[in-house]
């Protein structure tokens, strides 16, 4: 078996002063419903849980998830925190509406 070589501390994709990949903070647009959403990538440290629209579920302090928010000029109120991978099948899943047992699937 061969030493494992020590790889190169600078990225060959990466310019110098460019920003940090994914989970760094860096922010998007993305096409979401028609429109245009700014999403970003975050650790999940701000140590509270939020409900991840696209199952329903809680999304637990601590967990790395994504936070979206239109970009028609909405505020704070607008933002949505998903799990990573509910907003990576958003266009394939229904929605999470919850219906009573008697209610109609349409």
């Amino acid at each position: 078996m061969s030493p494992r070589r020590n790889r190169s501390s600078s990225h060959p994709e990466r310019s110098e002063g460019a920003p940090a990949p994914l989970g760094g903070g860096l922010r998007r647009v993305e096409r979401f419903g028609g429109e245009d959403w700014i999403v970003q990538t975050v650790a999940g440290t701000a140590g509270r849980s939020y409900r991840c629209p696209g199952c329903d579920q809680e999304v637990p302090p601590g967990v790395g998830h994504v936070v979206a928010w239109p970009d028609h000029g909405a505020g704070v109120e607008d933002r949505r925190h998903w799990h990573r991978a509910c907003w990576g099948a958003r266009e394939r899943r229904g929605s999470a509406v919850q219906r009573g047992r008697g209610a109609p699937r349409y």
